[in-house]
Formats: C-alpha cells, sequence, structure tokens
C-alpha cells in the first residue's frame, strides 16, 4: 500500500466541568486530527491537542508542521515499512512533539489495520485491562472535597489530587480530601511544576508527618531543573514522579542516570509518538522503575494508543487515562472502552476506531 495523502481536521469536546491546575485552566478539549489515507482507502487516525504551556504545541504549530513537512515527505511511500516512515517523522523537523505524535499514532493505527490485528498484539502484548485514576481539579479545598466524594461514590478507588497554586493551601487540601474520602483510597498529587525544590520538600514531609499516605507526587519542580527533581526525591520517602522532565528518550536517559525520580509518566505527546514511548519503557525496565501512561487533555483516538501501549507493556503499572471521561460526550465510535476506571483496548485491528462524529477534513 502507498499512503495517497495525509489529512487534517478539527474537533472540539466540550468537558462536564473546567479542567484546572496550576498551568492552566481548560473548558474543552480542543485537539488536531490527522489521517493517513491510502490508495486503497485505508485510513489511520492519529491527534495533537495544543497544548502550549507544556509542549509548547500550537495549533498553528502543529498544523504547519503536518502540512508543510509531514505531509510532502510520506506521501507516496509504502506503507510496510514503518520504521522507515517513522524515521522520517523524527528526523524531519525539530522538537513539535504533538504533531509528530499525531502521524506516529495514526502510521501505527494504519500498521495494524493494514495487517488486521489490534495494536498491542503488535507490540507485543494481550488485552490487559487498566485501572485509570481520576483528576480532581485544582479549587478551594471544599470544591476539591465535594469532588473527590463524587468521583469515590462513582467508582474510583485512585484520585490524582492537582495542587501547586500555593504549597500553604495545598497542605490543606490534601488533609481534607484525606479525612473526607477515608483511607482505602489512593492519593496521587500533581504539582504541574508548582513549588520550588524546598517547597515540595516541606509540603511532601507535611503529608508524610500527617499520615496522609500519598502513593506519589507528580512534577513538583520545574521542567528543566533536574538537580531540584533529584533533590526532592532523595530528601522525601513518598515516590516523586516525573513527567514534564521527560519529554525525550536523551531526557528519560537522563532522569533515569541521575535517579532524580522514583517513577516516570510517559505522553504520547511528550514522546513524539509510540515508538519514543517503547523506548523510554525499555530504558526504565533496565534501569528497574516503574512508569506511569497520561495524557494531555485529548480525546479517545490518542488514548486509545496510550492504552494500547499501556496493555502490552507490563513495565506501565499505573494509568492516567481519565480525559475522555472528563468529557461531556465521546465522538469516537470504536477505541478503547471504559467500564467505570477499567480501560479495555479495543480488539478490532489498529487502535480499533471505526468513526470520528463530527470530523470535517479539510
Amino acid at each position: 500500500m502507498r499512503i495517497r495523502n495525509i489529512r487534517l481536521g478539527s474537533l472540539s469536546v466540550p468537558l462536564k466541568k473546567p479542567f484546572k491546575t496550576a498551568l492552566r485552566t481548560v473548558t474543552e478539549v480542543t485537539t488536531n486530527v490527522v489521517v493517513v489515507e491510502t490508495e486503497e482507502g485505508v485510513c489511520g487516525y492519529g491527534e495533537a491537542p495544543p497544548t502550549a504551556v507544556i509542549t509548547g504545541d500550537t495549533n498553528g504549530a502543529i498544523r504547519g508542521a503536518v502540512e508543510e513537512r509531514l505531509r510532502p515527505l510520506l506521501s507516496g511511500r509504502e506503507t510496510d515499512d514503518l520504521n522507515s516512515l517513522l524515521d522520517i517523522v523524527d528526523t524531519s523537523l525539530v522538537h513539535n512533539a504533538s504533531a509528530k505524535a499525531a502521524v506516529d499514532i495514526a502510521l501505527h493505527d494504519l500498521w495494524g489495520k493494514t495487517l488486521g490485528r489490534p495494536l498491542y498484539e503488535l507490540l507485543g502484548g494481550t488485552a490487559r485491562e487498566v485501572e485509570t485514576d481520576y483528576t480532581i481539579s485544582v479549587n478551594d479545598p471544599e470544591t476539591m472535597v465535594k469532588d473527590s466524594l463524587e468521583a469515590v461514590a462513582e467508582g474510583y478507588s485512585a484520585l490524582k489530587i492537582k495542587v501547586g497554586t500555593d504549597f500553604h493551601l495545598d497542605m490543606q487540601r490534601l488533609e481534607e480530601i484525606r479525612a473526607a474520602v477515608g483511607k482505602h483510597v489512593l492519593l496521587r498529587v500533581d504539582a504541574n511544576q508548582g513549588w520550588t525544590p524546598k517547597e515540595a520538600i516541606r509540603t511532601i514531609r507535611f503529608f508524610e508527618d500527617k499520615g496522609l499516605d500519598i502513593e506519589l507526587v507528580e512534577q513538583p519542580v520545574k521542567a528543566h531543573d533536574f538537580e531540584g527533581l533529584k533533590m526532592v526525591t532523595e530528601s522525601v520517602d513518598t515516590l516523586i514522579l516525573a513527567d514534564e522532565s521527560v519529554f525525550s528518550v536523551r531526557d528519560a536517559f537522563t532522569v533515569l542516570s541521575m535517579r532524580a525520580a522514583d517513577l516516570i509518566n510517559i505522553k504520547l505527546m511528550k514522546t513524539g509518538g509510540i515508538r519514543n514511548a517503547v523506548a523510554i519503557c525499555g530504558m526504565a525496565r533496565a534501569c528497574g522503575v516503574e512508569c506511569m501512561i497520561g495524557a494531555m487533555m485529548e480525546t479517545k483516538i490518542s488514548v486509545s494508543a496510550a492504552c494500547h501501549l499501556a496493555s502490552a507493556l507490563p513495565v506501565i503499572t499505573r494509568a492516567d487515562l481519565d480525559p475522555p471521561i472528563l468529557c461531556a460526550s465521546d465522538p469516537v465510535e470504536g477505541g478503547a472502552t471504559y467500564r467505570g476506571p477499567l480501560v479495555l483496548p479495543s480488539g478490532g485491528a489498529g487502535l480499533g476506531i471505526e468513526k470520528i462524529n463530527g470530523l470535517v477534513l479539510e
């Protein structure tokens, strides 16, 4: 098969309630959908949401990367040599991780559809159900307690608590949430780079001294502050998860070689797609470090790809794949299926996506 064209479209899906972190507030998922079409009419789907404050990728940057670089370089090429196509994606331009991820995911989807097999099988795995946590946006403590209790009532046993706006208030937030939900619920804390190293150490030690039993703290310091991340990791007993500090395979090597964090959070929009995510997982496994699979505010297109990856690779032991749950509707037919907090990859070919409602291709 040959690639006939790479087309772009856009989707916008309202959220049930505003999604708030230390970095931004979002009221809808807005994303760019990439469709790689073959001459025989087979289509592979990928997506790239603009998350400028985290990845640096805007709508214009994503669309320009796909239209001006990736489409001309990939159109007309045979689809059977996936690695050669992915080499082109990786080397055709610097950075632009989200645009690369969208095309990488679409190529993997197309690969599975061409061979008639689900992606998790081609990655060497089986259909493994993963359990996602549920994200609690940063708000006043009373609102966060209310949101936490609602999530627990809906069956979620792991909550990801967004903090990082005020480390004094963060202590109060977590103390009140733990008192409300009880000891049986896993609490994960995500500071989204919101603390200095000393603030992080002080806050996490407060959690420990109060017996709040926090499972992990995600990205407590600025992404580029590897030394600060290492200082926090070495100064507390709570597990530290590197997120924004790990975009590339090189970043993962830095964090792993420095022992700067206990865990790594993999997001396809950071790594530039599935292949680099697999490479990071291999490095982490070799170092005895477990991974979490996460997502930006994405639709079920790329979250399905993340689910296939998690299903295939046992080094991924935790999941934060709740964006489709946070959406008011789901435009994607097929793909990953949700049963409360449990997420299962589709057994259909590729990602198993059958149709995307409301998608208008250009």
